[in-house]
């Protein structure tokens, strides 16, 4: 009969200003390995006056380390101390769910998002990089494995030098919620949306290409249709500037700001189609979730996003707005093109599920700690 191994996962994340896709994913991951009666999980944390907030409150129990978040993550990656267990007490394995470091005398596992910042540094800001960097050298020496979730980020980080036999995919999931009519309707009234609309969901930083969003849009001027914008401000993006070129055209622009999780899947389902043209992803969650509820998917080819997507979304490459126009058009104006893609992708995202990801998660634990 298989052990219970006790687990500690990293869930700083979900304090941050803009958790983002990183928090997203962890969160979906944790509440698939809390099914397992294999594993006894538990939460880390940095000192926290209040809880996490609803949308990304972990559904594990947090233990708290003394230190609050900045101090906490520069003594992790400066002097590696506080260990994880002295908030946990014994585990079997520590988890990094992020490249946020803890010190151990467990077996550590590290999920590995992403190297964009390697790729592209001003894409982050400078204390970013400098986090970032130190983080990823602390997971290529004191991880016992690495865990990513696109091959794309795994090529990534065999050329970063990590051990390719300490390299494991393991792919996110998606949980899709059932969609009516009326459901679309209220989140139309809710947010003002009264002729088709183009969705972008993420936050607002220039890795997620927003410049060619707005380019694109722009060249679909003459057209009654409006871009509508999901996700917190995050870094390095003046957004009224870069929504200007809008502002003389056909084209309506509505900017929502963060939306609640409960309520994104009746945005996806009422989209002419979502516009996703990032320049590098590690996996590419919203393209996944944009997918499982029926919204025909345009996003970019050469990174992990066209991974996840594979033949059941438009391709463009993302450097080239005219290329996204195109394809948005081609939704746009053809139904019978948008609605195939909204079945297709529905069929692709159900081969995503978050009870894969724990199973190899789990795996990875049993590997680990045997």
């Amino acid at each position: 009969m298989e052990r219970t191994r006790r687990v500690a996962v990293t869930v700083e994340q979900c304090w941050h200003r803009v958790p983002g896709g990183t928090a997203t994913a962890a969160l979906g991951t944790i509440a698939a390995l809390a099914e397992r009666p294999d594993l006894d999980l538990i939460g880390v944390a940095a000192r926290h006056r209040a809880p996490a907030p609803a949308a990304f409150r972990p559904g594990v129990a947090v233990a708290q380390l003394p230190l609050p978040r900045r101090a906490l993550y520069e003594t992790w990656h400066a002097l590696r101390w506080p260990p994880v267990e002295r908030a946990t007490g014994p585990v079997d394995v520590v988890h990094a769910t992020a490249v946020a470091v803890p010190p151990t005398a467990a077996p550590l596992v590290v999920t590995i998002n992403d190297l964009a910042f390697l790729a592209d540094p001003s894409q982050a800001t400078r204390h970013g990089n400098r986090f970032f960097r130190r983080g990823t050298e602390l997971a290529r020496r004191h991880a016992a494995l690495v865990l990513v979730p696109s091959e794309a980020t795994a090529a990534e980080c065999r050329q970063a030098g990590f051990d390719p036999g300490r390299l494991r995919v393991v792919p996110y999931g998606v949980t899709p919620v059932e969609v009516g009519a009326a459901d679309v309707d209220a989140a139309r009234a809710r947010y003002g949306l009264h002729r088709p609309y183009v969705l972008f969901v993420g936050t607002v930083e220039p890795r997620k290409n927003l410049a060619a969003v707005v380019a694109a849009m722009a060249a679909l001027d003459g057209r009654q249709v409006d871009l509508v914008l999901v996700g917190p401000d995050g870094w390095n993006e003046d957004l009224a500037r870069r929504l200007a070129p809008l502002e003389p055209t056909t084209i309506g622009v509505h900017r929502p700001g963060f939306v609640a999780p409960e309520e994104l899947p009746a945005l996806y389902a009422g989209a002419a189609a979502f516009c996703y043209p990032s320049l590098r992803e590690g996996f590419g969650l919203p393209v996944l979730e944009a997918m499982a509820h029926g919204a025909p998917v345009v996003t970019s080819c050469g990174t992990a996003t066209a991974e996840v997507a594979g033949p059941d979304a438009l391709l463009a490459e993302p450097t080239d707005h005219r290329q996204v126009a195109e394809a948005l058009a081609h939704l746009l104006d053809d139904p019978a093109a948008a609605d195939d893609l909204r079945r297709r992708g529905r069929a692709r995202a159900a081969t995503y599920t978050w009870a894969r990801t724990a199973d190899l998660v789990a795996a990875a634990y049993a590997e680990v700690a045997p």
